[in-house]
């Protein structure tokens, strides 16, 4: 007779298994299956003729990666933003941690610092006040997870170009928190206000 102590009881024991049934395990198996043979069929190599240029409330965008695109790529979305002379983005905050590159043009971020507590719910606080950072070509620019942000093309003559990469990890794991908080000057028809 064992000595060591038991951590199940009697009552833990009746409860190990139920008289419920599924196959959730073999549809993963042919769910595996059938993602690795449709995958090698997927574009390694997107030529630019092919990105698909989209008017959205954050502003006129040309996506390089997307998750609908059909592409060997699984992780990450990377699309073009183009900022009119003297233009702007919306306001919006997701999730995931941005990064961006600078192409061409000059002007600044302003990202609202966010804090937040677990306490029953997450409870989350921006700041009122922005930071600004300026960029130009070359720069990268960083943006925190669930910041609000904005960009802006300080250049009166010229557009803007920046190349945006976000994450999709975080809407795999159910976080896909992803607020458009308000459109960018002339798209407004894009937007959709964001629940209370």
């Amino acid at each position: 007779m064992s000595t060591e102590p038991s951590f199940v009881d009697d009552a833990e024991r009746a409860k190990a298994r139920s008289n419920v049934s599924a196959d959730f395990y073999a549809q993963a198996l042919e769910a595996s299956k059938q993602f690795r043979a449709e995958y090698k069929n997927r574009a390694g190599v997107v030529k630019a003729a092919d990105m698909p240029m989209e008017s959205t409330a954050d502003g006129l965008i040309k996506h390089i990666i997307n998750e609908g695109m059909n592409t060997t790529e699984c992780c990450i979305d990377i699309y073009m933003q183009f900022l009119p002379p003297n233009g702007a983005t919306g306001v919006s905050r997701h999730l995931s941690e941005e990064v961006a590159f600078v192409i061409e043009g000059t002007g600044y971020d302003l990202h609202y610092d966010v804090r937040f507590k677990c306490e029953d719910e997450f409870i989350w606080e921006w700041d009122s006040e922005p930071r600004k950072f300026e960029w130009s070509p070359g720069d990268f620019i960083y943006i925190p997870p669930y910041c609000a942000h904005k960009r802006f093309n300080t250049d009166a003559d010229n557009e803007a170009r920046v190349i945006v990469i976000n994450s999709r990890m975080m809407k795999a794991i159910g976080f896909d928190w992803f607020d458009q908080l308000e459109p960018a000057e002339g798209f407004e028809e894009y937007w959709v206000p964001p629940e209370d």
